[in-house]
């Protein structure tokens, strides 16, 4: 069990980092290839107990008024957006390599989730929610009787 456990998380971590590669190059793209888009892609953790998901996201700097959570299709989606905290006027930039303006990460959730009992809440930088999971009625078997008459009563 431990072993499927590592297995899942690695492949997870994979996915978060193919995802994360598309995002930066898209958002390339819609800069025009060479120009450093305004645009950065959080990193997050995703951890699933018996009973609960948890999904913890690094967002330093961010105010929570400027965090949009929504869950749809089996999907988490967050977004908002960082501001510059790079000084204008005077001062010369040496390096910025700190993620600041707009941001959207997308977590494939996976599992039946209560979207309405989340927990949410943002210390230090780390956003983490906590959904409670429900049973899946969905995809699950569910056996049907027969009987020797005719679904119409015959």
């Amino acid at each position: 069990m431990k072993e499927d456990l590592g297995s899942f998380m690695e492949l997870a971590r994979v996915q978060s980092e193919i995802n994360r590669l598309f995002d930066n190059l898209l958002d390339m793209r819609s800069a025009g290839g060479g120009a450093v888009s305004s645009k950065w892609v959080p990193n997050a953790d995703v951890l699933e107990s018996r009973d609960e998901m948890v999904i913890r996201f690094e967002l330093p700097g961010v105010d929570p008024g400027g965090i949009k959570l929504a869950v749809a299709a089996g999907n988490l989606i967050l977004s908002g957006e960082k501001p510059d905290p790079l000084p204008g006027g005077a001062a010369h930039v040496i390096a910025a390599e700190r993620g600041r303006g707009e941001f959207r990460r997308v977590i494939h959730i996976g599992v039946s989730i209560n979207p309405h009992q989340a927990r949410v809440s943002l210390k230090d930088g780390l956003l983490t929610l906590v959904f409670p999971k429900v049973t899946n009625r969905r995809g699950e078997e569910v056996q049907i009787p027969v009987s020797e008459e005719g679904a119409d009563g015959d």
